[in-house]
């Protein structure tokens, strides 16, 4: 039986590759969901402010419940808003949000899941914003059973390569081939990339990176070669260019190489070009990696986020806190959420005991005056 060292290998491989093919995400997503145990799985994004979403990719989803999903079933779904404020690369599954007890009792359940046989679900945010998250999901069907913590530790190796492929592949003009992408379309991404050959020399620098290059504060050139002015960082962006350039399938494997100024914190991201499909691009430059420089900055939560942590409400406390600020009521309140009255009373009564008010006119006020504090 092939080891699970090598179908990881292989995966993460597939995975990068996605991020330059992305007729490619299909079977990446089922190969991951074969590796995580689950039956089905997406790629989509959700915005809790605006209860907008749109799937980005699928694997093995059933198009006439997808459509259910974005026209009827979106608001229903007792995961959001608060799976959207979990962090960053964390594992998170369904039943850490709500007890699989309160679940079954959704409408969610019983005229989404149910039919489907789904059971469970496991996800991670691969981007997230003040109010959007970029979700991976992979969804447990009755034949794969509850998602264990073997299933969690598997999707958790993958976490960091979707992360950095979904970053780099929203770089790319996607309606081109790779080919074309990086020979034509570069130029007009946003963040610094960088195509490099054997021993780190540069071959091509889109705008950004040139403008980076000259200003010389992050990142430099010696001797035609790229170099990360940090020393921590230079060490450890040579290491993963060595790595690319010997074929080492511990080049897929590395982490964003943290590079740290006065100016804030950037992120560098190593994407090799010698094996898969990736192999085919990086030969019309006689490039070995690609090197993508782009800076993160920590948005500050909003109200409805920043009240949850303050006051640590659960997940259902936080979509009857939602929905409080559009519609009033205990009925009407039930109807949103597809919940029974008596539930909806349950987490109302918790969210007034916790953020002590009395009243629902008193959680607007609460939630529409809520400032977070300044970080210093």
């Amino acid at each position: 039986m092939t080891s699970e060292a090598a179908r990881l290998s292989e995966l993460i491989g597939l995975i990068y590759d996605a991020a330059l093919d992305p007729a490619l995400w299909p079977h990446a997503l089922g190969q991951a969901c074969l590796f995580v145990g689950g039956s089905s799985g997406a790629l989509f994004w959700h915005d809790a402010a605006t209860e907008e979403s749109a799937a980005l990719h699928m694997f093995n989803e059933d198009p006439h419940y997808t459509q259910l999903y974005f026209e009827k079933y979106l608001p229903l779904n007792p995961c959001f808003p608060a799976g959207a404020f979990i962090e960053a690369g964390v594992v998170w599954g369904s039943t850490d949000l709500i007890p699989f007890e309160e679940i079954v009792e959704t409408r969610f359940y019983a005229e989404w899941m149910k039919p489907q046989g789904i059971i469970d679900a496991l996800g991670t945010n691969l981007e997230k914003s003040a109010t959007s998250a970029s979700v991976l999901a992979v969804r447990m069907h009755e034949e794969d059973g509850l998602a264990d913590a073997d299933d969690r530790r598997r999707l958790g190796l993958l976490v960091p390569h979707f992360q950095r492929a979904v970053a780099i592949g929203r770089l790319f003009d996607q309606g081109r081939t790779s080919q074309a992408v990086l020979t034509e379309t570069l130029d007009h991404v946003s963040a610094a990339v960088f195509l490099v050959g054997p021993a780190g020399r540069l071959v091509f620098t889109n705008q950004p990176a040139r403008l980076m290059l000259d200003e010389a504060v992050l990142v430099g050139e010696r001797n035609g070669a790229l170099m990360a002015l940090s020393p921590e960082a230079h060490r450890a962006l040579r290491d993963a260019l060595l790595a690319a350039e010997n074929g080492n399938a511990t080049a897929d494997r590395g982490g964003s190489i943290p590079i740290v100024n006065s100016h804030g914190r950037w992120f560098a991201d190593v994407l090799p070009l010698t094996s898969g499909d990736r192999q085919r691009a990086g030969a019309l430059h006689s490039a070995v990696a690609a090197v993508f420089v782009r800076k993160t900055s920590l948005a500050s939560p909003p109200p409805l986020e920043a009240l949850a942590r303050m006051y640590k409400l659960t997940a259902s406390e936080i979509r009857v806190l939602d929905a409080v600020m559009k519609v009033s009521g205990v009925r009407a309140l039930a109807e949103a959420l597809g919940l029974t009255q008596a539930t909806v009373k349950t987490h109302l009564h918790n969210v007034f005991r916790k953020t002590g008010t009395a009243r629902q006119s008193e959680l607007v006020k609460l939630v529409a005056g809520f400032a977070p504090p300044e970080h210093g």
